[in-house]
């Protein structure tokens, strides 16, 4: 059974910074991408960073410049450091991986930026 737990959510202040982190478990031989994506209330889920096995990354461009996709590749982690956080990124933000070509996500965590 795989799993995908998040952690690293909270209340911060326009202008703030969070890092969210998403470790895999279970029985996992190989990860290929991994990324994270977030939904806003009334809002469809959108994608805002993705990280490949090999490093290669991919961001929304409402992030670029401002959010630091990374993963460690031995402990099946990936991380997103938030910076210069605006009220619009206000929402809950899902891991999500590829393992062996199936999808998983974890349960979500909630971030919200105060004006």
């Amino acid at each position: 059974q795989v799993q995908l737990v998040e952690s690293g959510g909270g209340l911060v202040q326009a202008g703030g910074s969070l890092r969210l982190s998403c470790a895999a478990s279970g029985s996992i031989f190989s990860i290929n991408a991994m990324g994270w994506y977030r939904q806003a209330p009334g809002k469809r889920r959108e994608l805002v960073a993705a990280i490949t096995s090999g490093g290669s990354t991919n961001y929304a461009s409402s992030v670029k410049g401002r959010f630091t996709i990374s993963r460690d590749n031995a402990k099946n982690t990936v991380f997103l450091q938030m910076n210069s956080l605006k009220p619009e990124d206000t929402a809950v933000y899902y891991c999500n991986a590829d393992i062996e070509g199936w999808g998983y996500w974890g349960q979500g965590t909630q971030v919200t930026v105060s004006s």
